[in-house]
């Protein structure tokens, strides 16, 4: 006699901001007596620094098992394996479970890899697709997929109209490419994620009703949507998983004792955050920028450099910084424990790329935002946070794609110092309550949630 009411298995896509939210959302399940089992490549474990969990862990191959993508000739040739080799090794995992006696039920996996789908079917299991971006990006990626939408816009396409949007947005507001073969086949695989979305019975999304009603109920009607975000670790929302206080997956040693010491040492809603997440990288030319834009806005801040961008930094910048404030002005670690900096009195706006996972984190814990997307979903995201959910202000590129100084000292002054900036802080601490409110008992997250689990305990 089994003690699991079901056994989900669960396929991310090999980057650490795919992985974290099916972590999260693997951990509300298994709460709840689910099984579950993740499916990450061999080569995204041999590079991970920590993951602490009680879940299984069983590694399939995207063919290439010492480097990943960063191994293989070019991104086409590493989807073209991972759906080849993945494929096989995935179906071998699930035909290994059921001979253990632990058959798999379910295959929750990430649109990136629709292939899976195929597997779940021939062994006649429940499939779950889950994106990790928000609603309103898969609706734009949904129309594109249908011919309606053309990325990137065209030169006359200053405005668009987007079905499920009530107004029209501008051409620098939808996801944005690099032009040139390899950015052409990201778009294909995101485009690609509706190949077969109509052949599973489940589509979840890494959002929550209150924050995107009227788009989750436009796309409701054309796929069986259920947002069962935010996903992010339950203590710093419902607080229901009392041991989930973070991911437990790291690619990156966060620089933890020196980040909350130093946050201890300043003056409440002080200190301006700054993290392009763990894939962005900048120009040099654009971390010039930034570092006199936040050294002239005279607030406090908090960088997040990674290594491997320290060398793009203004000669002598980090020097003349402990020189001329003794690290009292400005701290630059090589990565942070992002919740903890979130939640803490001292950090008063997050400066973010607006990758989706650090959008929903901010959201989550009320925190107001300043703006500088890259590319991808980013700019769809500022959009929102601008325009739609009032809770921050977009730094503008000038037509070279740089933002200045002046823009990011302004934007940050905006946020935290002028009138305008209590709107948006009244705004975040709104927008907060209502995602706590979504994964807490009878939100809409947490009512999904329950619905699906109900599902597969019925089919197991």
């Amino acid at each position: 006699m089994t003690s699991h009411k079901a056994h989900c298995l669960i396929l991310p896509f090999p980057l650490q901001g795919h992985i974290n939210p099916m972590l999260q959302f693997s951990k509300r399940l298994q709460s709840k007596r689910i099984k579950i089992t993740i499916a990450p490549t061999k080569s995204f474990v041999k590079k991970m620094n920590e993951l602490s969990t009680s879940m299984s862990i069983e590694a399939i191959s995207d063919g290439y098992d010492d480097g990943g993508i960063y191994q293989a000739e070019n991104f086409v040739a590493y989807t073209t394996r991972f759906k080849e080799v993945g494929s096989d090794t995935l179906a071998q995992l699930i035909q290994k479970l059921a001979n253990s006696g632990c058959p798999v039920n379910c295959i929750v996996y990430d649109p990136f890899l629709p292939w899976a789908v195929e597997v779940a079917n021939n062994f006649g299991l429940i499939s779950a697709a889950f994106f990790t971006q928000n609603c309103a990006v898969d609706n734009i990626y949904y129309h594109v997929h249908k011919g309606v939408i053309k990325l990137p816009p065209t030169q006359n396409d200053e405005e668009i109209l987007i079905p499920g949007f009530s107004s029209t947005i501008e051409a620098s507001d939808v996801p944005t490419f690099v032009i040139n073969h390899e950015g052409e086949r990201i778009l294909e695989m995101l485009v690609n994620q509706f190949s077969n979305l109509d052949k599973v019975d489940w589509v979840l999304i890494n959002s929550f009703y209150e924050l995107e009603k009227e788009v989750i109920d436009y796309m409701s009607k054309i796929y069986p949507i259920k947002p069962i975000g935010p996903t992010i670790p339950s203590m710093y929302l419902d607080k229901r998983l009392h041991d989930d206080k973070e991911y437990g997956l790291s690619v990156f040693k966060p620089m933890t004792n020196e980040c909350l010491n130093w946050l201890n040492h300043q003056p409440i809603n002080s200190v301006v955050y700054v993290s392009f997440g763990s894939i962005t990288n900048l120009e040099t030319e654009q971390m010039e920028e930034l570092a006199w834009g936040l050294k002239n806005s005279n607030n406090n801040f908090l960088w997040v450099v990674r290594s491997t961008e320290e060398s793009k930094l203004p000669k002598n910048f980090l020097e003349e910084l402990k020189l001329t404030s003794g690290n009292n002005k400005g701290l630059v670690v090589s990565w942070c424990p992002q919740l903890q900096v979130l939640e803490h009195k001292s950090t008063g706006c997050f400066l973010t790329h607006c990758g989706w996972n650090s959008i929903l984190e901010a959201i989550s814990l009320g925190v107001p935002m300043v703006t500088m997307p890259q590319w991808t979903d980013q700019p769809t995201n500022a959009k929102l946070v601008k325009d739609v959910w009032e809770m921050g202000v977009r730094a503008k590129q000038d037509e070279k794609g740089i933002v200045r100084r002046e823009v990011i000292e302004e934007s940050i002054k905006l946020v935290m110092e002028e009138e305008k900036g209590k709107v948006i802080r009244e705004n975040a601490k709104k927008w907060g309550e209502l995602a706590r409110n979504g994964v807490d008992e009878g939100g809409s997250s947490n009512k999904n949630i329950e619905e699906f689990i109900s599902k597969l305990v019925t089919i197991s």
